[in-house]
């Protein structure tokens, strides 16, 4: 399967990393507040990075690795050409 690693902005301003097969679907799914905690006290605004391309292994791994990064640098991500976000229309 296709694996996409995923970024929303949240309604508090806070960046939510996440991976799925369906990007869009996985948004609703937030907005409907199922699935993340995270978005118990939140709400999502906007996706905002979408890189694509991974298996489920090496999704797993980046989303690990981009959680890791300073806000900065994730800022940075969203401006980079492997935001793929153009790609997908909720």
């Amino acid at each position: 399967m296709n694996w996409q690693v995923y970024i929303i902005l949240c309604s508090d301003d806070s960046l939510y990393t996440g991976i799925t097969n369906d990007v869009v679907r996985r948004f609703n799914q937030h907005a409907d507040r199922q699935g993340a905690k995270y978005f118990r006290g939140r709400r999502p605004k906007q996706l905002v990075y979408v890189e694509t391309g991974h298996d489920r292994s090496s999704a797993g791994k980046r989303e690990v690795a981009i959680k890791k990064l300073p806000r900065l640098e994730k800022l940075q991500l969203l401006a980079s050409d492997s935001n793929k976000v153009g790609n997908f229309s909720l």
